[in-house]
């Protein structure tokens, strides 16, 4: 069997761009992109999806290797999986910031640890949350979804293409689902929290004498943990929702 070197041209620019889509795919989305998995075994696995993908993956366009043009498309590659991993970030950040706030509530706000995926500080309550959408991602097989939908991709958007400029104002607009959420997911303990610092400040206006970080600050610790116990549960319905929509976005952005 022989080859020409057109043909041999095309088979590689083909698996590069389906490689450069598919590692910065899981370099940006949450749980594969995780600093404690080694950037090697990363690679490997693009590389892995990438060769398995060939046979089916729609011909490339006519792109000379090591030519301006070839950069210009994996960029573009590369592109179209930080976008669809960032989406997937805003559906974590959203547990994040909610738990940030209820942090600040109880007053739990300096009561931070480094953050393993980011490596930045980040609040207790936070993490936690963050942790219980990490496992609500995997008991949903998000995993296996998020390569699903990565496979559909080069159907929808073959090698070469691009995410067109309009479509990144979406995603900004799609924002405010993401702050929705966080405030949904937020809003009973804050509402309990607030209703408390009120009843203390009318206690210390009848009477002056209380020490109001004495009495206030084991009261709304104690009672931030008590919404916290109640409200976990809904947790659970809200991250799916979050993460049903994100897919959503995913498969939008991706041409499915």
């Amino acid at each position: 069997m022989e080859f020409t070197q057109l043909q041999l041209d095309t088979w590689i620019a083909s698996l590069v761009l389906a490689f450069a889509r598919i590692v910065a795919l899981l370099v940006a989305a949450p749980l594969f992109g995780t600093r404690s998995i080694p950037m090697r075994l990363r690679a490997g696995f693009a590389l892995v999806l990438a060769l398995m993908l060939l046979p089916i993956l729609p011909p490339a366009p006519p792109l000379e290797l090591f030519s301006f043009p070839m950069f210009l498309a994996v960029g573009r590659e590369i592109l179209v999986g930080v976008t669809a991993g960032f989406v997937l970030q805003m559906v974590f950040a959203a547990l994040a910031m909610a738990g940030e706030v209820i942090a600040l509530g109880m007053g739990l706000g300096f009561a931070s640890l480094v953050d393993p995926d980011k490596g930045v500080q980040v609040p207790v309550v936070g993490q936690l949350l963050v942790i219980l959408a990490t496992l609500l991602f995997l008991a949903l097989d998000g995993h296996l979804a998020l390569i699903r939908f990565l496979v559909l991709s080069f159907q929808g958007l073959p090698v070469g293409g691009g995410i067109d400029f309009g479509d990144y104002a979406a995603i900004a607009n799609w924002g405010t689902v993401m702050f929705g959420h966080a405030i949904m997911i937020a809003l009973p303990a804050v509402g309990a929290l607030l209703l408390a610092n009120l009843a203390m400040g009318v206690v210390t206006r009848a009477a002056p004498q209380l020490n109001i970080f004495a009495v206030g600050f084991p009261m709304t610790l104690m009672l931030g943990f008590i919404m916290l116990y109640a409200t976990v549960s809904t947790v659970g319905s809200r991250f799916t929702d979050l993460l049903a929509e994100g897919f959503v976005m995913i498969g939008w952005l991706l041409g499915g």
